[in-house]
């Protein structure tokens, strides 16, 4: 292994061990020594890659922000019915937090706004929501008098709630619940015709685990900020 090979490890270990920290205890709470302590590494080595907690925390939002964009640009970018990819793509962010602490843990940051970065973490998933309402509109799959910017508010507002809820109570994030929750929007947003072809449970089997856009996410995170220093 190369001295960059262990020091991207290093730098990766450093923001997974804070993701855990951060979720567990807060950001306040949260300690340096307990941070290099849960990757296994030294004091000294965590100021080697971070100047202050408030830079560990940065890197936990890129990180995460980097996941999440991974899955609302794919989500986007598919073919076929654009509301079974919004309902499918609902299906992957939710997995995704489940696995992933490091999504879980920026996502709280960001919206505490604990680092007064600009960023906003939530913003790929409303860009995903709106461009995929619309253009279902222009494929004649919303119900009347549901134009795009009333459909994506009711949308938004319900996944965003079950993110918020799922700090507390992780059943949220669970399969069943987002299909329970589509089984509700769907025929008030979707047009009567697909009624029956759209499957709120998501089309891709759930394999409990979104294994590419957290940890290759993570990866790329952690070899660019080694590359900034």
């Amino acid at each position: 292994m190369t001295k960059q090979d262990r020091a991207v490890r290093t730098r990766l270990a450093l923001i997974r061990s804070a993701a855990e920290q951060f979720e567990a205890r807060g950001y306040v709470r949260a300690s340096l020594a307990e941070i290099s302590a849960g990757a296994g590494v030294s004091s000294g080595a965590l100021h080697f890659h971070f100047a202050n907690k408030a830079a560990v925390a940065e890197a936990v939002e890129h990180a995460a922000a980097r996941a999440l964009r991974e899955i609302a640009v794919r989500g986007r970018g598919g073919d076929g019915c654009a509301l079974q990819r919004l309902v499918d793509v609902s299906h992957h962010v939710a997995r995704l937090l489940c696995a992933d602490t490091v999504v879980r843990a920026g996502l709280r940051l960001n919206a505490e706004a604990v680092t007064g970065r600009a960023r906003d973490l939530r913003g790929e998933w409303r860009e995903c929501v709106q461009e995929l309402l619309a253009e279902a509109e222009s494929r004649g799959e919303l119900a009347a008098g549901m134009p795009p910017h009333r459909s994506s508010a009711v949308v938004l507002a319900a996944t965003t709630g079950i993110e918020v809820l799922a700090r507390e109570d992780p059943c949220w994030l669970a399969r069943p619940s987002l299909t329970d929750l589509w089984h509700l929007l769907l025929p008030c947003v979707a047009a009567p015709h697909l009624a029956g072809a759209l499957d709120p449970a998501g089309t891709e089997p759930d394999s409990g685990r979104e294994p590419d856009e957290g940890d290759g996410a993570l990866e790329e995170s952690g070899r660019a900020g080694l590359a900034l220093r």
